[in-house]
């Protein structure tokens, strides 16, 4: 079965660019390894939260990804390959197929750097690497996006999260050849 997208980390960044490529009608799958730092996290500064725990944010953003379609699984990627239709993803217990894959790995560019995308000087406290991401979030390995604090952006969850939303809509847009825009408004 092949994805239009595979996400790699249900974080913030990771959940925020599933909710969007999946409620666009992409096919979407989120491989996760269960090491979100955000589980770690007590947050009162997140826009439109007064206060949470890091888990239960994280379980609501992977919940409103799933109810657009997201499939979710358990698993630690472990190779990324460059196939003839986009790439393919390893895992501790299975191989994956999708046209874009979307790094969203918090801490870890391990991934990144086991497939020859590049790198970079982290600027945050105690991050040294992150992928080398442009400004919409492309690595040097067409196809493959970075968002969220791997592509090197703030690690608070409200930016992370945002990030994970706009490289989305930069993958959305690329599959669908025109510039995408997901505005919902209020029914009477």
């Amino acid at each position: 079965m092949t994805y239009d997208v595979i996400i790699i980390g249900a974080g913030p960044a990771g959940s925020s660019a599933a909710l969007f490529t999946a409620k666009a009608g992409k096919k979407t799958l989120v491989i996760d390894n269960n090491q979100s730092v955000t589980k770690r996290a007590w947050v009162e500064n997140h826009y439109g939260v007064e206060a949470i725990a890091g888990p239960d944010l994280v379980e609501i953003g992977k919940k409103q990804a799933a109810k657009f379609g997201t499939e979710f699984i358990q698993g630690k990627a472990e190779q990324l390959a460059k196939t003839e239709e986009g790439f393919q993803v390893t895992t501790d217990n299975g191989v994956y197929e999708g046209k874009h894959v979307i790094l969203a790995t918090g801490l870890s560019v391990e991934l990144a750097e086991a497939s020859g995308i590049q790198t970079r000087s982290g600027t945050e406290p105690r991050i040294k690497t992150v992928v080398d991401a442009d400004a919409h979030g492309s690595t040097s390995l067409k196809g493959v996006w970075a968002a969220g604090t791997t592509a090197g952006v703030s690690m608070h969850t409200i930016v992370t999260a945002g990030d994970g939303a706009k490289v989305a809509i930069n993958v959305i847009s690329e599959l669908n050849g025109e510039r995408y825009v997901d505005h919902d408004i209020l029914k009477a």
